[in-house]
């Protein structure tokens, strides 16, 4: 989930008051919404107008002893009839709910082009059919699709019908945005897609109700499934883990979320913490404006890599105590009409398990691609690609990603192209790059150091085909300054 700095979530309790009994009359009165999601989102929306606001002094930074590391577990035994038995009672959820629009694309994130003709959902299903033929096992991958997505993955992944991976699809729910002056929900009819823009998914803290619901959930666990790891399919280093999935077994734990260190690059995203004595999932935009500087103090950074126990989630979903702190977000529609929607996390679940489980991981379990600029690194030659897995290559010596920067010129997938025709210049001792303004790369571009491009308003900056830039400041008149 995102959120920007603005979202104050300090909503009075008589605007409270007005939502709840706006949504109760207009969702009752007029059967926009199946009667399951309807009560529901009504829940949720109850829910919400009784919780009280976070109370910023107990709110604690998470202690250290209460978080296992990756690194000094123990790993899983090299033996086949093992992995086999632990693969076996695994299974693969994806997020894919999200659109391509921050990268101006249309259509599902999943099917944009990542590296070497591989598409986001081509790489998570490479790495699971790999997994599959090797060990002999039938890990299903299942995609938690919404209202904007659903169609189009359901077409797209019927080339993967050949394929030895067996591919569920569930959608998530669709809930009603808000009028932020009025608080009157926008839809007043069942959901058109010509309507869409009324409507919105209700966060991927959904996953486990929209799991359940579907029956997929009742399923999974009569086949003998055990585990889910869930993840965001953009995270293109989210895969199976045998270290992990060994030790949590092992330890019968029923919830286990992977986090890491903050870097300068994670403005938004939860941070685990503690409070009242409990682990919970802190959002941005579950904090009030003045305390924004203390939020981004905190070290551990949700990944959203959750290892969940399948008898775990029935077992609480079922009688209804498997309920997450509701967000709400703002957005502006066309016409600078701003809404509100109501959301969850999926991590916030982790305060309903007993034997909960914080795990640090190296920052290779988290690559997001979120911007053109991450999919700039991802397409450099910084990573290899094997049966739809990324690993660093080797050739790389410097530990950190390369911090990289576009400017507006570039936000798009279709204009990164343009400018970038023969691909990502060379970056293996790249450590910082700053584009902006009308740049384009010739071909065998090497990159090294801290580069910063920046081409003023209606000049052109060319990087002539196998020039080496190493620490270095380009200007619109092509003359290089030593940085």
């Amino acid at each position: 989930m995102s959120a920007s700095v603005e979202n104050d979530t300090l909503i009075s309790k008589k605007r409270t008051r007005t939502l709840v009994t706006n949504l109760i009359n207009t969702l009752k009165s007029k059967n926009i919404m199946p009667e399951a999601e309807t009560n529901r989102f009504l829940e949720q929306v109850d829910r919400f107008s009784r919780n009280p606001p976070i109370a910023w002094s107990k709110v604690k930074p998470l202690p250290s002893s209460k978080v296992a590391s990756f690194d000094v577990l123990e790993s899983c035994p090299d033996n086949s009839e093992v992995i086999h038995l632990l693969l076996d009672k695994v299974c693969v959820i994806k997020l894919n709910g999200g659109l391509g629009t921050s990268m101006g694309c249309r259509g599902p994130k999943s099917a944009i082009e990542v590296k070497n003709e591989y598409t986001f959902l081509d790489m998570a299903v490479s790495q699971i059919q790999y997994l599959n033929i090797k060990y002999g096992v039938d890990v299903p991958l299942l995609l938690m699709n919404s209202f904007n997505t659903h169609e189009a993955t359901e077409v797209y992944v019927k080339k993967y019908e050949s394929h030895n991976i067996n591919i569920i699809t569930f959608q998530q729910s669709c809930y009603p945005r808000v009028d932020q002056d009025t608080l009157l929900p926008l839809p007043q009819r069942k959901y058109h897609s010509e309507d869409k823009h009324l409507w919105s998914p209700g966060g991927h803290g959904d996953v486990y109700a929209s799991l359940y619901q579907s029956g997929v959930l009742e399923n999974l666990i009569k086949r003998g499934k055990e585990y889910v790891f869930i993840s965001n399919i953009d995270n293109l280093s989210a895969t199976i883990d045998l270290k992990i999935l060994y030790h949590i077994m092992q330890q019968e734990c029923e919830f286990c979320m992977e986090v890491t260190r903050k870097t300068r690059a994670d403005v938004k995203g939860g941070t685990l913490v503690e409070y009242d004595g409990k682990f919970r999932l802190l959002e941005l935009a579950e904090v009030d404006k003045k305390n924004v500087a203390e939020f981004y103090k905190f070290d551990y950074f949700n990944t959203n890599n959750l290892w969940v126990n399948l008898r775990g989630i029935q077992r609480l979903i079922a009688p209804g105590a498997l309920q997450s702190d509701v967000i709400v977000n703002r957005k502006n529609l066309p016409g600078d009409r701003k809404v509100l929607q109501l959301e969850t996390a999926a991590g916030a679940a982790i305060k309903h398990f007993g034997s909960a489980l914080p795990l640090k991981v190296p920052r290779s379990r988290f690559n997001p691609v979120k911007m053109t600029s991450d999919l700039f690194i991802v397409q450099s030659n910084i990573y290899n690609i094997k049966h739809g897995t990324l690993s660093m290559n080797k050739e790389r010596k410097i530990a950190n990603i390369p911090l990289v920067k576009f400017g507006p010129e570039l936000k798009t997938v279709a204009n990164y192209r343009i400018h970038f025709e023969s691909g990502p210049p060379d970056v293996l001792e790249l450590e910082h790059l700053t584009v902006s303004g009308d740049v384009h790369f010739g071909t065998g571009v090497v990159l090294k150091g801290t580069v910063i491009i920046v081409a003023s308003d209606g000049s052109r900056i060319d990087i002539p085909p196998g020039a080496v830039l190493n620490n270095v400041v380009v200007t619109g008149s092509l003359k290089i300054v030593e940085h």
